[in-house]
Formats: C-alpha cells, structure tokens, sequence
C-alpha cells in the first residue's frame, strides 16, 4: 500500500492527484489489474471527473455550496457538518482499471481528491493488484 500525504490550503479544495496515482502505478510493475484509492477523513472524499477545464471544478464547489451550506441548522456542533455531508455524498474510495500499465480513465477524466473542512494535511491510500 501506498500512502499520499496532501496539504489542503482552502477550507473547499479539490486537488488532481492523477499524476501521482499514475506514478505509483508505475513504480508497482503491475500490468493489468485495479487500483483502489481510499480517503480515511469523514470530511475529505475522493473522485473523478473532468481535468481539462477548471470551471467544471469550480461549477462542482458552487452546486455543492447551494445544496448543502456550511451554515445551516445542523445539530452538529463542530461546524463542519455540510463537509461530512458533502464528502459522503463524494465517497471515500475509488476503483480504477488497469491495462497494459494505464490507468484506464476517459479522454478528460482525472482522479481529485476532494477536500471540504480545510486547511488540513490529509493522506490518500493507493493499493495497486
């Protein structure tokens, strides 16, 4: 297993971390198989989606904000309970395709790990079988 150690600087940030996972990839000499990827924090996630333009990411931050706000009556009294929603929402794990030594991911596809209760350092874990 591998392990990722991210520093997040806004309190919602979403990080490309495709060419770090494709880096680990290589470095495992496995050819065909899967990559599993884990979040282990209640308030970050993990996903893919689109890495060409950055405005899909900002779009994505935007709708979240409107449907779940940061101030709201949560019964949670750490203030971070729209993080907690919105990370679960996200997931906190992914699998991925491998073949021929290639993370199989579409054309505009990237892998981001997705922060909502930031700043924080946070680990990303990375199995390649």
């Amino acid at each position: 297993m591998h392990e990722l150690t991210l520093k997040t600087f806004d309190r919602t940030q979403f990080i490309d971390i495709t060419s770090k996972v494709r880096e680990i990839l290589k470095k495992s000499g496995v050819t065909n198989g899967l990559c599993h990827i884990f979040v282990p924090h209640t308030t970050a996630a993990i996903t893919i989606n689109e890495n060409a333009d950055p405005d899909v990411v900002s779009d994505i931050i935007q709708t979240l904000d409107n449907i779940i706000p940061q101030n709201s009556s949560y019964a949670h009294r750490e203030g971070n309970s729209d993080a907690h929603i919105k990370a679960g929402l996200l997931g906190f794990s992914l699998n991925v395709f491998v073949k021929e030594k290639q993370l199989v991911l579409g054309t505009w596809q990237g892998i981001f790990f997705t922060e909502f209760d930031g700043p924080r350092t946070r680990k990303v874990l990375i199995e390649i079988v």
